[in-house]
């Protein structure tokens, strides 16, 4: 046969060279075992190991005589066959081409020694010789190694845990996947979904999202699941199916709220407030049962915010109340006759009258012992507060040209803002001066600052959003068309009000992104109020607002009415309040 013959039929076990060798190269790749370099040094000794047979098998058929072409062909084959010493192993596993050593007596007696003396020695000792073992093998030795150990190191611990009697190890591990990974774990076996039941994980779920998202706070308790949550096993507490269950519906919910928000559907409810000689209410604050509003006749109405009827009535201000807030213990309020009053919350009783600034106060925060007032004589006062009755004055800050119209601070700063334009910053501890935020047009109208944000509103009809720590303007808002008079922000929403009567919901997290376009940013216009907006506050479910028209409006987006009303309008309850 011609060498040319020879090379048409040159295989190994039947697979043609070539093939042999991508099958090679996949192997090792698939597998994650070996470098090029391993690959092309076997490949390479796999053909001298085929081609020196070849050679020599035609050298010695060529000067025979052959009987007949078929018995050529055949020795060919035969001679072209791996050696036998060579092995081959195609599989899951690693590709291992190595060549056996020859077979002797003293093998086995050698290696049931060296067993019989591994397993005397301690952990770290047989550690430290197989660590040597394997330094001393070449590269596709360790790949077989690798495939061998990887199988013993897995485990299935949730599995295991319990069995060990650790089944609490287990529920902890698993109560901290959220609700997509933990409906994927019920489904791996029979066991997973057992601890999962039994450790009652989509109540622990639960109860993770109500302690860290105010909307889900709020709809466990408007919704009145969260009486099940919270408690140990008894038998008032339903079963984990019951949890599994509610989830879903949970999250319908807030899908639904949100929607409601970016649509503009809402339940309104109205309380009228008419007075004989004035209207206007000038602030408000509101919790779950109350609602305390400041009206330009000098009086603090408290509002039941279920009935929506008048509870009480607090007077003793000889000017309109322009500003107010209040804890579980008292309310403050700061009024244009330029003083502040201390208020007992349950029995309205006035506890206490700040006299210092010499004209109306125009607003006021506190919290943690510390009160920061500010009024139209431009100054700022800083109050130690130790009780209601022991409130003294630490320091004034003077620096606007202008009225000072708000004031907001946290432990680090207090943000003030004024007719003069400017937003200037203090130091709350040592009440020193920071620095200045330029870039409105007008005078500042009003301003909430919160973590390194601060958002404010102005007479120039904007709002600018501002880095506190850099006094960078990171965007402004346009859209109202007259004085922006009251802002307020979540981690999701901006809300302002303004004299043109219009209340404007923004996406917070857009207005932060400087890729967003500007015709995105306004979510929905609110017009219900026929006078100037004053005064606003909201939550996770509703807007309560107050306005010169003499009203509060509560905008309620989690108790829509879909039954045949037009999108961004609801119907209203109206209570009007008669003065005796």
């Amino acid at each position: 046969m011609e060498l040319c013959s020879a090379r048409v039929v040159l295989s190994v076990n039947g697979i043609n060279l070539r093939n042999m060798q991508c099958m090679l190269q996949r192997v090792y790749i698939e597998q994650g075992y070996g470098s090029l370099m391993t690959i092309l040094i076997y490949r390479n000794m796999m053909v001298q190991d085929a081609f020196s047979t070849t050679v020599s098998s035609v050298t010695s058929e060529t000067s025979k005589q052959q009987n007949t072409s078929g018995m050529e062909s055949q020795n060919l084959v035969d001679d072209l066959s791996p050696k036998k010493n060579t092995v081959l192993k195609l599989s899951n596993g690693p590709v291992v081409g190595s060549r056996k050593r020859p077979s002797e007596g003293h093998y086995e007696k050698e290696k049931e020694h060296c067993i019989a003396l591994f397993d005397q020695w301690s952990e770290a000792d047989q550690v430290e010789f197989v660590e040597r073992l394997i330094s001393r093998m070449c590269h596709y030795q360790h790949g077989h190694i690798n495939s061998y150990l990887k199988p013993m190191l897995q485990r299935d611990f949730i599995t295991a845990l319990p069995a060990q009697g650790l089944d609490h190890i287990a529920e902890n591990i698993l109560s901290f996947l959220d609700a997509r990974s933990l409906c994927s774990a019920e489904l791996v076996c029979k066991e997973w979904q057992r601890v999962i039941s039994e450790g009652m994980l989509w109540k622990k779920l639960i109860e993770r999202m109500v302690r860290t998202d105010p909307l889900w706070k709020g709809l466990s308790e408007r919704h009145q699941w969260e009486k099940y949550l919270f408690k140990n096993r008894t038998s008032e507490v339903p079963p984990n199916s019951y949890y599994h269950s509610l989830y879903p519906k949970i999250i319908q919910d807030i899908e639904t709220i949100e929607a409601n928000w970016r649509c503009g559907r809402h339940n309104l409810q109205r309380i009228q407030c008419r007075s004989e000689n004035s209207k206007g209410v000038y602030c408000l604050q509101y919790d779950d049962d109350k609602i305390i509003s400041g009206l330009r006749d000098n009086s603090i109405k408290i509002w039941d915010k279920q009935s929506l009827e008048c509870l009480k009535i607090l007077t003793g201000h000889t000017g309109s109340v322009l500003c107010l807030q209040y804890d579980e213990r008292v309310i403050v309020t700061g009024s244009s006759d330029s003083t502040v009053r201390v208020w007992e919350v349950t029995t309205g009783e006035v506890l206490n009258t700040l006299i210092h600034h010499n004209e109306a106060v125009l607003h006021l925060r506190f919290a943690n012992g510390l009160m920061v007032t500010c009024s139209k004589d431009r100054s700022i006062a800083v109050w130690d507060m130790a009780s209601p009755t022991d409130i003294s004055l630490r320091r004034v800050l003077v620096g606007h040209r202008a009225a000072v119209n708000v004031v907001d601070f946290d432990d680090k700063y207090i943000v003030s803002a004024s007719g003069d334009r400017t937003i200037k910053v203090w130091s709350t501890s040592t009440c020193e001066f920071v620095r200045t935020l330029n870039g409105h047009k007008r005078g500042i109208a009003c301003l909430q600052y919160r973590d390194r944000l601060v958002v404010s509103g102005s007479s120039d009809n904007t709002i600018r959003l501002w880095d506190i720590e850099c006094g960078a303007c990171l965007r402004v808002l346009e859209g109202h068309e007259e004085l922006v008079r009251c802002i307020r922000f979540d981690n999701k929403r901006i809300v302002s009000g303004a004299y043109d009567g219009k209340i404007k919901v923004w996406d917070l997290q857009a207005a932060l992104d400087p890729r967003a376009p500007a015709s995105t940013l306004c979510l929905r216009t609110l017009v219900e109020h026929s006078g100037r907006v004053f005064r606003l506050q909201f939550d996770e479910f509703q807007i309560i607002s107050s306005s010169h028209d003499d009203t509060i409006l509560i905008w309620d987006f989690l108790n829509v009415s879909t039954n045949g009303q037009s999108e961004g309008r609801s119907p209203s309850r109206t209570y009007t309040y008669i003065s005796r």
